[in-house]
């Protein structure tokens, strides 16, 4: 005998009067609007999907858990990163800018943003699978993904203005050195590392400051695809990084990263050699050695895709004391960016959502709004008040703060290091880190790329471009855009690059 089956009812628990069959005047009659079920149904068809995101649109999740297993107590107080301790947590991974449909294996930066789920709040580090970025300040962003994006009358991405602005915009060549290697198709979500890419704070218990960089190294390998490969791929599976994750889990073989920091004292960065604070530069490990902290492990997949890796919402403010942030002009912009996109996208109470919810009581005098749930109850909602509402704690609170010298408001460059220099890392990249092979490769993917519809007055500038960056490697994608070699090229800072 079989099991007997819940009835249908509508998202009131009212029980439904049929699943199949809409309420019509007679057989072949029209149907009639009060049919509250079929046209509840229909409401919400319509509304079932929350706008994309603009950027980081195709993503995949997991969640897990993080490990401190190292002392790093004297760097920072954060509850997360004491010894021994095992904080629960959700991963997004995602491309960077394509939309929903897109291929996993399209060449592109990939989003590695984590939500930690800390006794002091929820912890959000939203980093990429990359140690640097395209650009170093914020309002250059939003025009750099539209270069990545479609044009406005043909509706079609085009690699042409991708190079008019990275050619124009020489402080991306770092970033677009390592996207345009094998490194730029990551052969799985699994076999790529992560990193926070901007310059963090920590506060040990003591008040001493310290600023950061992040470094999550996959347990399994780096591995990534050719272009060859890549494209195959996407004709195969466009799926093929989501549904590799999912199996991985599902098969019982949870991926692990290991986090380093690297460490620089507080007072260093001022005279620093180069800006520590440009997203575009990496800290040499000659100079900051990484120091292990813990394990990431990813061990439970989510039980519904919409509710958790689609509705998570991630965000750079989402700080805990012990940590917090730095004169990185892009990491400021974030700031406000990432929480404001989900207002949006998700709605002012999108924090209230499972995936998103903190694992601690919130006493916040905020309230209202579409889709609250959260009974405040007879709790005050303004502040300051009598009434035994919640009241601030300056002593542990999240905020960590820097002197700032000069303070008349401005639109200023960089502070000027001595070794500030856009190309300088991107050659030491390709010199001293890349094999022949690693180069054979780089040049043929931005042969390959800057071929296809790209006109000859942009392809001189990404000769010159490349040509900055390395003279052979210059000489060489000239040659295979049959262009002529730009005369003239600026001294290349010797940096050390450890990416």
């Amino acid at each position: 005998m079989s099991e007997k089956r819940p009835t249908t009812t509508t998202d009131s628990g009212v029980p439904a009067t049929n699943d199949e069959r809409s309420l019509t005047v007679g057989p072949q009659g029209p149907t009639a609007l009060h049919d509250h079920y079929v046209v509840q149904k229909m409401q919400h068809f319509n509304r079932e999907r929350v706008p994309e995101r603009v950027v980081h649109a195709k993503g995949s999740g997991a969640h897990g858990f993080f490990e401190t297993t190292e002392d790093v107590s004297q760097f920072t107080k954060a509850g997360l990163f004491q010894p021994g301790t095992r904080t629960p947590m959700f991963a997004r991974f995602s491309t960077v800018a394509g939309e929903q449909g897109s291929p996993d294996t399209a060449r592109d930066p990939r989003g590695f943003a984590l939500k930690f789920y800390t006794e002091q709040g929820n912890y959000d580090l939203v980093g990429n699978n990359t140690p640097v970025f395209f650009v170093r300040d914020a309002s250059k962003f939003q025009d750099f993904i539209h270069s990545q994006k479609r044009l406005p009358d043909t509706g079609m991405r085009s690699n042409e203005m991708q190079w008019d602005f990275w050619t124009l915009s020489p402080e991306s060549a770092h970033q677009v050195t390592i996207l345009m290697s094998d490194r730029g198709v990551p052969r799985t979500y699994r076999h790529m590392n992560g990193f926070g890419s901007h310059t963090f704070s920590w506060q040990n218990s003591g008040g001493e400051k310290f600023w950061v960089k992040y470094h999550f190294k996959t347990v399994q390998g780096s591995e990534t695809y050719t272009e060859d490969e890549a494209v195959e791929m996407a004709s195969q599976d466009p799926d093929a990084h989501r549904r590799d994750l999912r199996k991985a889990i599902d098969d019982g073989d949870a991926p692990e990263w290991k986090l380093e920091v690297q460490v620089m004292p507080f007072e260093e960065a001022l005279d620093y050699r180069f800006n520590p604070f440009d997203l575009t530069k990496v800290w040499p490990h000659s100079d900051y050695p990484a120091i292990p902290v813990g394990r990431m492990v990813l061990d439970r997949n989510p039980d519904n895709f919409f509710a958790e890796v689609e509705q998570a919402g991630f965000s750079p403010s989402n700080l805990v004391p012990g940590i917090g942030l730095s004169p990185d002009k892009m990491l400021m912009g974030r700031i406000f960016s990432y929480h404001d996109t989900h207002l949006h996208r998700i709605g002012p109470n999108y924090e209230q959502l499972p995936i998103n919810s903190p694992k601690v009581e919130v006493h916040s005098y905020n309230f209202d709004g579409p889709m609250t749930y959260i009974n405040k109850g007879d709790q005050p909602v303004y502040a300051p008040n009598s009434k035994g509402g919640p009241v601030a704690d300056g002593e542990n609170g999240a905020d960590l703060s820097w002197e700032v010298e000069g303070g008349e408001l401005g639109r200023y460059e960089n502070p000027k290091h001595r070794e500030d220099d856009d190309f300088g890392q991107a050659g030491t990249l390709v010199r001293e880190v890349m094999d022949d092979a690693k180069r054979d490769a780089l040049v043929e993917n931005i042969v390959g790329h800057a071929s296809a519809e790209v006109t000859g007055e942009t392809q001189d500038r990404v000769v010159a471009y490349w040509t900055n960056v390395d003279r052979g490697i210059g000489d060489r994608v000239a040659s295979g855009l049959k262009r002529s070699t730009q005369a003239a090229t600026p001294p290349q800072a010797e940096v050390p690059s450890s990416v």
